[in-house]
């Protein structure tokens, strides 16, 4: 037997012996037709594969076929739908909905003025209060928000990055107010400021003090909250913004061992916090690249964290990744079609071996999803669980000749591009305190270079559909159609009036002079390096609102303004 046959042998039985019978659902794991399948499948025994180490078996590094090796047998992706619209009793009812209707977590859509750290009353917020998410403006919207929903019995996850840090602290004092044991508390912020200024654009200081808030917030968790996950590193929104897949992955990476780096200039151990990282996802609609691109991020990761910044333990090497289908596959023409697209999507987000799922609603290009459309797609999500098999065996494609050539195609040029940035921050001679990728993230923030990729990479797909090289049926194909209007969810005018008049209300009730005090406080300590997540909770729990902690931020250190680009 050769080397090579004997690795491939030698790593069966290690995965026979990862493989915890006592921890595999209770299910029929055969076929519609009642065949029987195996947990995993791999080179027939005494046979060879070319490079099979960069493969391997589930359940050990380098986890590009999984985390875990019993796959979904252990246990399936969890369904979170995100959910956010009109105030927080509306977004409270939608919730209890999903959860009837199986869902397993929740996903919090915030509305601009909150995701831009604004009041419902900030002239800034005329007319987009709940229209894109929930509105919330102090801690008390979010104890409505989460209404006879045990925040230590639902993980949730919450999609807001600038003011992710007062945003939280409000879901701790709502938790409070709850009686729940804040150090049981399970769930993901996002609070991702790099992807902010590649794509979304939704920051609120400049860089380094967003650092600040993000180091204070990871040392808080680490310490007080072990089970939540202060971070999660988002590529969706980069995708959204026009990148190709290879872009996605890599600055999505790249702003991953920022924070890592983020986290060792801290003190904090990686064996540590580097388990509370988690990653989001885009499911976009080439089928089988979207596979191989999540394979190639649990490999990449696994490697960088055991080889540049010395994890050890497999938990710290570890990517877990959340998933939502690509919003911007979805189309006003022949909405319907959406539904197609979004089970395709979401397919590859599962065969690549998924998390957590949120899969979009048919008519999110129009609006808002209305009840029913948010039912599609949550049953999307569970006619692939329940239907089709492929919870039956974990990473089914693995060794497939397409989908392994894809894999490496893509964690080649994820490596050029990581290249390329630590290049630009002046290499390893880490110019930044926080470490060499940091300082190439920051140097291509400022001079623009994350956002010119990206337009390129956008403009040469927009030429492709307008020659026709590339097809969207309804779009540019097969336009014909008898789809009528649909239907479409529409947030009434009323809830800006509302929430303006409650927010009001809460003003002329509370104690003015302990917000002043606690809000000056908190500023005190922001001059220092004292972890500001207490002053900013005491802020909370005396009612300040989240306008109210971002401007008293912004007048300490600034807005950040991004430089022209022509």
């Amino acid at each position: 037997m050769t080397n090579e046959e004997s690795a491939i042998d030698d790593g069966r039985a290690r995965w026979q012996e990862r493989y915890d019978k006592s921890r595999v659902r209770e299910a029929d794991f055969t076929t519609l037709s009642g065949l029987p399948v195996e947990p995993v499948y791999g080179p027939p025994p005494g046979s060879t594969y070319p490079n099979f180490a960069a493969i391997g078996w589930p359940g050990e590094y380098p986890f590009t076929r999984g985390l875990y090796a019993t796959g979904y047998r252990g246990r399936t992706w969890t369904i979170r739908q995100f959910a956010g619209f009109g105030n927080a009793q509306q977004t409270n009812e939608r919730y209890k909905m999903i959860l009837r209707s199986g869902g397993g977590g929740l996903s919090v859509a915030f509305d601009m003025p909150t995701l831009m750290g604004r009041d419902s009353d900030d002239p800034k917020s005329l007319g987009e209060v709940g229209h894109c998410g929930v509105a919330v403006d102090s801690a008390a919207d979010v104890e409505t928000l989460f209404g006879g929903i045990g925040l230590d019995d639902v993980t949730t996850s919450m999609t807001i990055s600038g003011p992710a840090v007062p945003v939280f602290c409000m879901y701790l004092v709502a938790a409070e107010r709850q009686g729940a044991d804040i150090s049981k508390l399970n769930g993901t912020l996002q609070t991702d400021i790099f992807k902010e200024y590649i794509a979304q654009k939704e920051w609120l200081f400049p860089p380094e003090p967003h650092l600040r808030l993000i180091g204070d917030l990871m040392e808080y968790c680490a310490r007080e909250i072990p089970a939540y996950k202060p971070l999660s590193v988002s590529g969706y929104h980069i995708r959204e913004a026009g990148s190709t897949a290879a872009q996605e992955l890599a600055f999505t990476l790249a702003d991953g061992f920022g924070y890592v780096e983020l986290g060792l200039s801290r003190g904090l151990d990686i064996e540590t916090f580097a388990p509370g990282l988690s990653f989001f996802f885009d499911a976009h609609l080439d089928f089988f690249e979207e596979i191989a691109k999540f394979r190639a991020a649990r490999r990449i990761w696994a490697r960088w964290m055991r080889d540049v910044y010395g994890a050890k333990t497999e938990r710290a090497q570890w990517l877990r990744f959340h998933t939502q289908t690509a919003g911007v596959s979805l189309t006003a023409q022949q909405p319907y079609n959406n539904v197609v697209r979004t089970a395709v999507e979401a397919l590859a987000a599962v065969l690549g071996g998924t998390n957590s799922l949120h899969t979009n609603a048919l008519d999110e290009t129009l609006a808002l999803p209305t009840e029913q459309a948010a039912e599609i797609a949550l049953r999307t999500q569970q006619v692939l669980m329940e239907e089709t098999g492929v919870v039956n065996v974990a990473d089914p494609l693995g060794g497939s000749w397409y989908v392994e050539a894809l894999t490496d195609r893509l964690e080649a040029e994820a490596e050029a591009i990581f290249a390329s940035i630590i290049a630009r921050g002046g290499g390893e001679s880490r110019q930044h305190p926080v470490g060499p990728m940091t300082s190439g993230i920051l140097r291509g923030i400022e001079d623009g270079w994350f956002m010119a990729e990206i337009a390129e990479a956008a403009f040469t797909y927009q030429l492709a559909l307008e020659k026709g090289d590339k097809k969207v049926v309804g779009v540019n194909c097969h336009t014909p159609s008898v789809t009528g209007e649909l239907e479409i969810l529409r947030v009434s005018h009323e809830v800006e009036t509302d929430q303006v008049r409650e927010l009001t209300n809460r003003r002329s009730a509370r104690d003015a002079a302990a917000v002043e005090a606690a809000l000056a406080d908190m500023v005190a300590v922001a001059r220092t390096d004292e972890n500001l997540i207490p002053a900013m909770l005491t802020a909370v729990r005396a009612e300040a609102t989240l306008g109210e902690i971002c401007d008293a931020l912004r007048s300490e250190w600034g807005e950040y303004r991004e430089r022209a680009q022509f």
